[in-house]
Parts: structure tokens; C-alpha cells; sequence
């Protein structure tokens, strides 16, 4: 029994003159998330839709669960659960008779299927609509069903490709909550997601491809480093200390860079180590300067998006530039 859940060497996919994957490398501890990143087009559906058994990999071979995806695809499907980035739920049935028939499906059995529905129902905060057609439901309420759906026979291993794309913050904390406690049931999951946020506060790791070709993979902290140093931030309590402790920050300031007034009465330098801050606590305090907020912290993960790719996470809420593009160049990160 391997340690890996999800494992993926040279993945290979083309569609036409489009090649989505170029040798896509993925490996995935037990009872850990991946957080998937990349911009628009760069083959993280793909990916996914392949280690889920709906596509077959040109080259290249991935393993879930130790199964061969293409060699056994059928024992694949067993022990995964999958959430697209479109809801796949009946809209003329009821959310809980949507769910009784998916445990059905899977052999539940009808009595286990219920008592699943009754479960996840409640854990979605859809009791209440569980018996109005999906068709009524908000497109956030069709989500929530949706990743239930995925959840109904407690996969070992659950793909959730952007989860909480169209979900308010609230619902959006809520599903993240989710995810903590299927991991904590031993789950492993691999998630796409258009929020950096969201990666930085459930991923163990963190893959970011870019053109079908995997361009960093570490920690979310070991990808912040990536762009150097740290921030030191101070806001003085006067204003009339904002010169002063200009120039206290720019001395102990990486290269001698100039202290930077960022928000009103803030000030940032950048510094090379936690010693910065020390050193400048130290010197504020000598010089009589009271200082109302003071943080160190490692660059942003849309900074480290924005050095690796070139350009700034997308937008989740713009829509596609070209809805007759083919569905592979569709794909939003």
C-alpha cells in the first residue's frame, strides 16, 4: 500500500492542435489537500477529469488510490467522490431524492441512502429545501447539493474542481469547514480553486501549473519565499513620527530600500529575516517613537501567482471572454 493517494507521472493530453498537458507530474499524500492552481487554459480540469477516469491521458500514467486509472478505472470509481465545476444534480427531483438516488447508485441500499441524504442534508444546511425541486433552488444551494452528491458514499479520495465558485463568504467559510472535516475522516483531496485564499487556508501543498506544465510545487509558506523576503509593517501612533520612523525602518531595510507609506500612516520596508524586527522595535523604542500596529509577513500567494505566471490571478467573477471556444481553453482557474 502506497503512501500516496494520488500519484501522476508525465500526464499527456492533447485536444486537436491544443496541447492541455505537457507532462504533468502530481503526487499526493493520504489525509492531505493539494490545492491545484493556475491561470485561465492552464490544464487543471484536464487533470482532473483524467485522474477521475472521465478522460484517458495521451501519455503518461496516475494512480489513485494505487488503482491505474486506465487499467482499472472501475475500482477508481469506488473510492472517489468528484465535485465539477457545473452541478451534475437532476433539477426536477428534490435535493433529498437527488441524493437517495446517487446512494442507490452506489449500492447503498435504499435505507443507508436515506439515512446518507438525512445526513448530508443537514451538514449543507438544506434540511429545509430537501423536499423542493433543485429547480427552485439558488445556484449557492445547488453547489451545496452538488459537492453532497460527491460526498454520498465517503470516498476515500474527493476531486473538488473550484467548490465554491458562486458561493457567498459565508457559505464559502462554511464549505471550507467541510473540507477540514473530511480530511479529518481521512479523506485525501485535490482542489482546483480560483481563490488564493481558499488554497492558502486548506491546502497542506500547493501545485501551480502554467501551460500545461507544472511551474512550482511546495508549502504555501515555501511558495511566498519564492518571491524573497519579508515585509515589515508600522503604523506610529503620531503622525507627525511618520519621518522618523522612516528612517529607522529604511536602516534596517533589505538593500537599503526606501521606507514606503502603503495606507495612510503605514509604513513597510522590505527585510531579509525575523532579526529585522527586532532590531527595529529596538530603535523605535529608543527613539521615543509609541507605534500602534507592527507585523512581519511573507509575501502574498497572489504575489507568488503573479511571479510565477506572469500575471495576476483571474477574476472568479468575470465570465468567460468566448463562449465558443472549445470547452479545454474554458477552463478558469
Amino acid at each position: 500500500m502506497t503512501d500516496l493517494a494520488i500519484e501522476a507521472e508525465g500526464l499527456v493530453k492533447s485536444f486537436g492542435a491544443t496541447k492541455a498537458l505537457r507532462g504533468v507530474d502530481l503526487a499526493v499524500p493520504r489525509g492531505t489537500v493539494l490545492g491545484l492552481l493556475g491561470p485561465n487554459g492552464a490544464g487543471k480540469t484536464t487533470a482532473v477529469r483524467i485522474l477521475s477516469t472521465l478522460l484517458r491521458p495521451d501519455g503518461g500514467r496516475a494512480r489513485v488510490g494505487g488503482h491505474d486509472v486506465v487499467r482499472h478505472p472501475d475500482r477508481v470509481r469506488r473510492i472517489i467522490g468528484l465535485t465539477g465545476q457545473y452541478a451534475s444534480v437532476d433539477e426536477d427531483l428534490t435535493g433529498r431524492q437527488n441524493l437517495i438516488l446517487f446512494g442507490i447508485l452506489l449500492d447503498l441500499g435504499r435505507a443507508a441512502a436515506r439515512a446518507r441524504a438525512v445526513e448530508l442534508l443537514q451538514w449543507f444546511e438544506l434540511t429545509e429545501a430537501a423536499d423542493r425541486p433543485v429547480k427552485t433552488y439558488s445556484g449557492g444551494m445547488r453547489r451545496r447539493l452538488d459537492l453532497a452528491a460527491s460526498l454520498i458514499a465517503r470516498p476515500e479520495v474527493v476531486f473538488l474542481d473550484e467548490p465554491t465558485t458562486g458561493l457567498d463568504p459565508g457559505k464559502r467559510e462554511a464549505m471550507w469547514d467541510v473540507v477540514r472535516s473530511l480530511v479529518l475522516d481521512g479523506a485525501t483531496v485535490l482542489l482546483t480553486t480560483q481563490y488564493l485564499e481558499e488554497a492558502e487556508a486548506l491546502a497542506d501543498e500547493i501545485t501551480v501549473i502554467d501551460h500545461g506544465q507544472v511551474i512550482a510545487h511546495d508549502t504555501p509558506d515555501g511558495l511566498k519565499r519564492i518571491v524573497g523576503g519579508q515585509t515589515l509593517e508600522v503604523r506610529p501612533s503620531r503622525m507627525d513620527d511618520l519621518p522618523r520612523a522612516a528612517e529607522i525602518l529604511s536602516a534596517v531595510a533589505t538593500g537599503g530600500a526606501k521606507a514606503d507609506e502603503i495606507r495612510t500612516g503605514v509604513l513597510a520596508v522590505p527585510v531579509d529575516g525575523d532579526a529585522a524586527m527586532t532590531t527595529a522595535v529596538a530603535r523605535l523604542a529608543e527613539a521615543g517613537i509609541p507605534v500602534t500596529e507592527l507585523s512581519l509577513h511573507l509575501p502574498s500567494l497572489d504575489e507568488v501567482f503573479f511571479t510565477l505566471t506572469g500575471r495576476p490571478a483571474e477574476n472568479p467573477n468575470r465570465p468567460a471572454e468566448n463562449p465558443n471556444r472549445p470547452a479545454e481553453t474554458l477552463e478558469v482557474s
